[in-house]
């Protein structure tokens, strides 16, 4: 199983992402004002139920922590994950970045 160490983040494509058994897990996010806005996560159905999209989400969320910048979960499965762990809701922004 992989480990969050294992996700990068492709700042090119705007997206962070982790790849396991080739399959390609992805949170997509745009970068604005001191936030990253977090649009979509995407985890392959072969790897649905196996904490995936939280191993992706926590690294996006410690990668944003590390560089200082806020967060804005548009993307529902975000908001959730964030919901879910109180000690991430420091990283939300108060106001969204337009």
């Amino acid at each position: 199983m992989a480990d969050i160490s294992n996700v990068r983040n492709n700042a090119a494509k705007g997206r962070y992402e982790l790849t396991i058994d080739g399959q390609l897990a992805i949170a997509a996010y745009e970068q604005r004002e001191g936030a990253l806005v977090f649009t979509h996560t995407e985890v392959p159905e072969a790897l649905e139920g196996q904490g995936v999209g939280s191993r992706l989400v926590r690294a996006a969320l410690a990668d944003a922590r590390e560089r200082g910048l806020k967060v804005v979960p548009l993307c529902h499965f975000v908001e959730a994950y964030i919901e879910r762990h109180p000690e991430e809701q420091d990283l939300l922004a108060l106001d969204a970045p337009g």
